[in-house]
């Protein structure tokens, strides 16, 4: 993946990011770090493409609450930020420069435990080490088991064969 389609990723984060905080308020977990790297790509990209349609498109998929560009907006933009590359090195400078920020603090973030889950999941920052043996059963998180017979088995009865 090159740096302008990691590019057009975090500028699509951001406007999805920019839509949830519009409709229901900043989040006070929002890694503050990684949202102003967004907002500096998001702008120097919105000054070099100016109004281009396909990011507008994107900036509609975005409120609509698509959690990712469709596979054409993401094409467009991505021929968009090209094309602008070709013309303008120091725009090219500038763009690669940020997505390479955005990718140290995302790395960053996740090393120094920047993790979370939601609903039934579970996260894990660092390593986990789960074994098992003499016929036991391990894991992070078990339902029920029975290893070996259980006390008491059910026995079939005469009509159940």
């Amino acid at each position: 993946m090159t740096g302008i389609e990691v590019a057009v990723g975090y500028v699509f984060a951001w406007l999805v990011r920019k839509a949830g905080r519009l409709a229901r308020g900043a989040d006070a977990e929002v890694d503050r770090g990684l949202d102003a790297g967004m907002e500096r790509l998001h702008d120097l990209v919105s000054r070099k493409l100016g109004r281009d349609p396909a990011l507008e498109r994107a900036a509609e998929e975005a409120e609509s609450g698509q959690g990712e560009p469709s596979e054409r907006t993401r094409r467009r933009l991505t021929d968009s930020l090209e094309d602008a590359a070709e013309h303008d090195p120091d725009f090219t400078q500038a763009l690669l420069a940020l997505v390479e920020q955005l990718q140290a603090t995302g790395t960053a973030a996740t090393v120094s435990g920047g993790v979370s889950a939601s609903d039934d999941g579970q996260a894990v920052a660092g390593s986990v080490d789960i074994t098992a043996d003499r016929g036991s059963a391990a894991a992070l998180r078990m339902g029920d088991v029975t290893i070996g017979s259980a006390p008491h088995p059910h026995r079939p009865g005469p009509d159940q064969g």
